[in-house]
C-alpha cells in the first residue's frame, strides 16, 4: 500500500503540474521535464493514480455469466419439479451476418443453460403471410415456450405486425403491445431484454437511481422507450422500476440541448447507433454511462471492429461508471432473454396447473 502522505503528495504533484503544458511536452516516463525535480518512481505512481481515477467498468460479460448460473440452477430445479424442459424458437428472415450471428449467441446461451432451441430460417423472399403461418404454428406448439423473429426483418415486412404476432405469453423479446402495454401500466409481463439488462446491469453494479437525473438518448420502441420507463416507474409496484427523474432526447434533440441534458445527468443511457456521440465534455463526472449502441466500423489499418455510441477512451476519464462494447450490453441482452424465456415457461406451467 502506497503511504498515504506520499499518496496525497504524489497526487498534488500530479494535479499542479501533469497537466501543465510544459509538462504535456515532456517524456513523463523518460526523463524529467525541465525544472521539475521529482524522481521518475513519483512519475510512475502519478501515472498509476490516474488510472485510478479512470471510470470503473461495468463488465457485462462477467455480470451476464452470473447470471447464466443463477439461470441454471433455476431450470434444473423447475424440472426436478416435474415441469418440461423450456424450449425457445428463434426465426431469422434472410441471410444477414449479424442476424445470424447474434442468433447464434443466444442458442449458445440456450445450451449452456439448458434451454432446448430451435432456428427457422427463412429466405429474404418470404412473404409476411409466410412468416406470420411459421410464427402462428409456433404459437399453437404446447412444447414452445418462447418465440423471437430476429429484427431486422426485410423491408416488404411490417415489423410490429410481426411482433404483435407472437402471442404475449410467448413474446421472450418482450415486443408484443400487450407485454409493451403492460410495462407501461406498470404491471407484471414480460419486459424487452435489453432494457431489463441495462435495469439489471444499474442494479448489479450498485448505481444509485432514486431520486437521480437520468438521460436517455434514443427513443425506440423496443429500447429507448421501454427503457425509460423502467427508469422513472416506481421501485414499489411490479416491474420495480428505479425512481429516476428522466429526460429522453433524440435524434430531433439539437446538439446543444442534448450537451446540456446529459451534463446534468446521473446517469446517461444511449443507443442511436452513431459512432463516438457522447464525448467527455458532455458527462458530469463521476457520472454512469451504458452505451447500448454498436456499429461495425472500419479502422485506419483496413480492420473492423465494433464500436459504441460513446467515445469510451475519452469518456472513461471522467465518467464514474462506463460500460464496453462490446462486453456489455450485449451479453446482458442475450441472459435476460435467457431469463424471460424461463418465466414464460413458468407461467405457463403455472396457467395450465390451475
Amino acid at each position: 500500500m502506497l503511504d498515504k502522505s506520499l499518496r496525497a503528495c504524489c497526487q498534488v504533484k500530479y494535479s499542479t503540474c501533469v497537466r501543465s503544458p510544459l509538462l504535456q511536452r515532456s517524456s513523463l516516463r523518460t526523463e524529467q521535464p525541465i525544472g521539475l525535480h521529482f524522481p521518475i518512481w513519483v512519475w510512475k505512481i502519478c501515472a498509476q493514480l490516474d488510472e485510478s481515477n479512470m471510470a470503473q467498468i461495468i463488465d457485462g460479460k462477467s455480470m451476464a455469466n452470473e447470471i447464466h448460473s443463477e439461470l441454471c440452477k433455476e431450470l434444473k430445479e423447475f424440472v426436478a419439479n416435474g415441469n418440461r424442459v423450456p424450449h425457445l424458437t428463434a426465426i431469422i428472415v434472410g441471410e444477414d451476418p449479424a442476424s445470424q450471428k447474434y442468433v447464434e449467441k443466444k442458442t449458445q446461451a440456450c445450451k449452456e443453460i439448458g434451454i432446448s432451441s430451435r432456428t427457422i430460417v427463412l429466405p429474404n423472399s418470404t412473404t409476411q403471410a409466410e412468416l406470420l403461418d411459421v410464427i402462428d404454428k409456433e404459437n399453437k406448439n404446447e412444447s414452445v415456450n418462447g418465440i423471437l423473429v430476429q429484427l431486422p426483418v426485410p423491408a416488404h415486412i411490417d415489423e410490429r405486425t410481426v411482433c404483435n404476432a407472437i402471442i404475449a405469453s410467448k413474446d421472450v423479446d418482450g415486443f408484443n403491445e400487450i407485454n409493451i402495454g403492460r410495462l407501461a401500466l406498470d404491471m407484471n409481463g414480460i419486459v424487452p431484454a435489453t432494457p431489463l439488462g441495462v435495469k439489471t446491469m444499474l442494479e448489479r453494479a450498485n448505481i444509485p437511481t432514486f431520486n437521480r437525473n437520468a438521460v436517455v438518448v434514443g427513443r425506440s420502441k423496443n429500447v429507448g422507450l421501454p427503457l425509460s420507463i423502467l427508469l422513472h416507474s416506481d421501485g414499489t409496484h411490479a416491474t420495480k422500476g428505479l425512481d429516476a427523474t428522466v429526460t429522453i432526447c433524440h435524434r430531433n434533440t439539437p446538439a446543444k440541448e442534448l450537451a446540456k441534458y446529459c451534463r446534468q445527468a446521473d446517469i446517461i443511457v444511449v443507443a442511436v447507433g452513431k459512432p463516438g456521440l457522447i464525448t467527455k465534455d458532455m458527462v458530469k463526472p463521476g457520472a454512469c454511462v451504458i452505451d447500448v449502441g454498436i456499429t461495425r466500423i472500419q479502422d485506419e489499418g483496413g480492420k473492423y471492429k465494433l464500436v459504441g455510441d460513446v467515445d469510451f477512451d475519452e469518456v472513461r476519464q471522467v465518467a464514474g461508471h462506463i460500460t464496453p462494447v462490446p462486453g456489455g450490453v450485449g451479453p446482458m441482452t442475450v441472459a435476460m432473454l435467457m431469463k424471460n424465456t424461463i418465466l414464460a415457461a413458468k407461467k405457463q406451467a403455472a396457467d395450465q396447473s390451475d
